[in-house]
């Protein structure tokens, strides 16, 4: 056994049974520790560690800076705000993430939150539970999707997917906001490109966020924001939560500024009936909350496993590790790796 060769995988909660099964047959030591790690325990795991493989746990320099032999960190996801990209530079450790394993999966979870709310299926079905029939009334009327505008909030693989099944497959007008993305690109995916955000978000039926959390993005969504926005408009949200001002989106949610709301990711999660800054989004009709985990199909983690494995074996290998991300934080690295 490779007992010489130390893999950390965080936030086992994230169950990745092929990925450990074949770790461990290669006789690698696989160490797999949980979502909420205390700092101490990592400390303690990561110092003589190959690999560190990485969902929501946080790895921060003082983690990089006290490791001797790590080869990669290894995001067995997409988002990658929570590493420490600069420290990882410093040490020469190769950054990598998972990109293209769900950017289908996640567009089809944003989109059926956006169908969802058009049609009012949660309030529907409540009252079809709880009282065995609904009848035509106001309280229930739902919306059509065809030929409505859909705005944009980050335009890289999932926005574009979703663009793709709102435009082609319900006729809508598509609008994109993404500073890092040209005009020509997004109209070759049937995407209006508008440079201010507000203005896009005026014209919008149903805003959806796409963008990756980095200092920019921070709040990105605020208080002006969903001022602008329409009132019978509703925000969806599968990227990352802090890039919505939270408290400024439940008060426009309690005032009946926009008209609903559907999100899978939270700036504290796991999210709680009782005790969480966003405990009363629950009480909502008009607001559908998701657990993170629109990526959680057995198709995408079929993909994710099978290429966390690849992007493993070629750091352990002596190999550059291959990067397919377009997130600039990562094609900033020069030294161990491969741009697809």
């Amino acid at each position: 056994m490779n007992e010489q060769i130390k893999i950390v995988r965080t936030d086992r909660e994230l169950q990745c049974p092929y990925l450990d099964k074949v770790l461990r047959a290669s006789g690698f030591n696989l160490v797999l520790l949980p979502d909420d790690v205390d700092a101490e325990r990592l400390a303690d795991e990561t110092p003589d560690a190959d690999l560190i493989l990485m969902c929501y746990t946080p790895i921060t320099a003082a983690i990089i800076d006290n490791t001797v032999k790590l080869k990669a960190i290894v995001k067995y996801g997409v988002g990658i705000d929570a590493i420490d990209i600069e420290a990882a530079k410093r040490r020469k450790i190769p950054v990598v993430n998972i990109p293209e394993y769900a950017e289908e999966t996640v567009a089809e979870g944003a989109f059926s939150l956006m169908i969802a709310l058009a049609k009012k299926l949660i309030p529907l079905s409540r009252a079809m539970q709880e009282e065995g029939w609904a009848w035509p009334e106001a309280r229930w009327i739902g919306s059509d999707l065809a030929e409505k505008t859909v705005g944009l909030v980050g335009t890289g693989r999932i926005g574009r997917s979703m663009a793709r099944m709102a435009g082609a497959g319900f006729r809508a007008r598509i609008l994109g906001f993404d500073p890092n993305v040209s005009a020509a690109t997004m109209a070759e995916h049937g995407i209006e490109k508008f440079d201010d955000l507000n203005t896009m978000l005026a014209q919008s039926d149903f805003v959806s966020i796409h963008a990756v959390l980095n200092p920019d993005s921070h709040h990105l969504i605020g208080a002006a924001e969903l001022a602008a926005m329409k009132a019978d408009a509703v925000l969806i949200n599968v990227s990352r939560g802090a890039i919505v001002d939270e408290m400024a989106l439940l008060a426009a949610l309690q005032s009946g500024q926009i008209a609903g709301a559907g999100l899978d990711v939270y700036s504290e999660e796991p999210l709680a009936k009782s005790g969480h800054p966003l405990s009363e989004l629950y009480a909502m009709d008009n607001v559908i909350l998701f657990p993170h985990l629109t990526f959680y199909t057995l198709e995408a983690m079929h993909r994710l496993e099978q290429e966390t494995l690849q992007r493993c074996f070629e750091s352990l290998e002596g190999q550059p590790v291959t990067i397919k991300s377009e997130d600039p934080r990562l094609l900033g690295q020069e030294h161990g790796v491969i741009y697809a």
